[in-house]
């Protein structure tokens, strides 16, 4: 019986000696964002295919966000700013069976320059701008190890035809260092 209401006053004791202290707000020292360089790849997908530093140093542009989707044979990989929209990079690479001939004939669009040294088989185009976006640049090419890739980069509106020609001539040489069968 003793220890109970020895026990009751301490209870006491430490309940209203907490009840009387009021500490006010507890302030955090403010602490700056962290901002993390977090590569391309790590999107998985045909992401692995692309590097930010290395899309930089061929198109003059950096991106630094990256979104993979894959379905079937077919990985894509789309890079853009952070805080826009356009321009934004495409990859798409399929699996494939097509020969050069096939490619020549049936996926290469029409009008299209061919491009030697890129794959088997490859092509530039630009294509006019269209509703919510400026001109596009596009390199497609007949990879090895049975893959089709191509390489879509899409302008902001109101950006001229001459800068996605000028654009197409670059992703050419940005094509040349994907390894697409690493996918």
């Amino acid at each position: 019986m003793r220890g109970r209401i020895c026990l009751a006053g301490v209870a006491a004791l430490v309940v209203s000696g907490c009840a009387a202290q009021d500490p006010g707000p507890v302030t955090m020292p403010r602490v700056e964002p962290v901002v993390l360089d977090v590569p391309a790849a790590s999107s998985g997908g045909a992401c692995r295919l692309l590097d930010f530093a290395v899309i930089d140093k061929h198109t003059g542009e950096r991106f630094d966000v990256a979104a993979s989707s894959s379905r079937g044979d077919t990985h894509t990989c789309v890079v853009r700013a952070e805080r826009a929209l356009l321009p934004e990079l495409a990859l798409i690479v399929s699996a494939t069976s097509i020969d050069v001939a096939g490619f020549t004939a049936d996926v290469q669009p029409g009008g299209a320059r061919k491009v030697s040294k890129l794959g088997r088989a490859g092509y530039r185009r630009t294509a006019s701008a269209a509703a919510g976006h400026g001109p596009v640049a596009e390199v497609g090419w007949l990879a090895a190890g049975d893959r089709l890739a191509t390489l879509r980069w899409t302008l902001p509106k109101g950006a001229d035809r001459a800068a996605a020609d000028e654009l197409a001539e670059r992703l050419v040489g940005l094509a040349q260092t994907v390894d697409t069968r690493a996918l």
